[in-house]
């Protein structure tokens, strides 16, 4: 009776497992703020917000396949693509469909496909996704060099730029569409039977198949998913910078899983967080 009234310790790892990333992000802002007051200005945090929502999407998107012991080391290479890719299309395409349309399209749709692709070579071929995604990462850095013979696409219209540059009530698009994507994983993750099972297959493959899941399709399907937010983020980084250029996105990827494993996640799967994500993102 003693023992079980008796006080738990305060259980330090726990503790700074949960919160020490979040702390080190406030001892971090204080210091930067002593430095420069301007530091806490909200010009200065648009700016920093902005800059992080490009990588921070597919951060997001990265989360959900280092949770199954995955990694995705194309991202970079893809944004880029789905970027040039959209860009060409636009300027291809006949001039009386708004060219944000296409461009999204196109970018979004790419996105899903390479990852799709991914997705299905580590399941089907038995291949490591680090090997994969590696060849990845070299096949569309060499299709985005080739498509425009290496320079850039430019001449965007109002309506494509507002989607990096333009705000809502003050606040930046990009952010605005982080935010959406960030909840929308968060809410995925940890409150649907969807997000149950892509942590299940991180934690233990072999128990999550004997109890019913479709290991493969969730493998397959959590690629599908970065696939589709690196090329929204080559969308968004194109509208932003006014062009689409092969060298967009270049060491994307080591951004992408530091942000992701400085938020608490395992590269060994079934443990990390949206939340934990985003703080290793700023």
């Amino acid at each position: 009776m003693n023992a079980i009234s008796e006080k738990r310790p305060f259980d330090t790892v726990g503790f700074l497992r949960t919160w020490g990333t979040t702390l080190f992000l406030l001892l971090l802002v204080c210091v930067f703020a002593s430095q420069n007051p301007r530091f806490l200005s909200l010009r200065n945090a648009t700016n920093i917000l902005t800059e992080v929502s490009i990588y921070g999407v597919i951060a997001v998107g990265m989360t959900f396949v280092i949770l199954t012991a995955g990694v995705d080391l194309a991202v970079g290479s893809l944004l880029a693509f789905a970027s040039i890719a959209a860009a060409w299309t636009v300027q291809h395409l006949a001039p009386a469909i708004p060219q944000w349309v296409v461009a999204l399209g196109v970018a979004s749709a790419i996105g899903l496909g390479a990852g799709f692709i991914h997705g299905k070579a580590v399941t089907l071929l038995g291949v490591p996704a680090f090997i994969v995604t590696l060849g990845g990462m070299t096949v569309w850095r060499g299709a985005t060099l080739i498509l425009n013979d290496g320079g850039p696409i430019a001449g965007f219209d109002d309506s494509y730029r507002w989607w990096g540059t333009g705000a809502i009530m003050g606040v930046p698009v990009p952010v605005i569409i982080f935010a959406v994507v960030a909840f929308i994983g968060h809410v995925t993750l940890r409150y649907t039977r969807y997000g149950r099972q892509v942590y299940a297959v991180g934690g233990n493959a072999e128990a999550a198949r004997l109890a019913g899941i479709d290991v493969k399709a969730i493998i397959v399907s959590v690629y599908a998913i970065v696939g589709f937010l690196a090329g929204l983020s080559g969308f968004l980084l194109s509208a932003r910078l006014g062009s689409s250029e092969a060298v967009a996105g270049v060491n994307y990827e080591l951004r992408v899983i530091a942000s992701v494993v400085i938020g608490g996640a395992s590269l060994a799967g079934g443990s990390g967080s949206i939340r934990g994500t985003l703080i290793g993102a700023l």
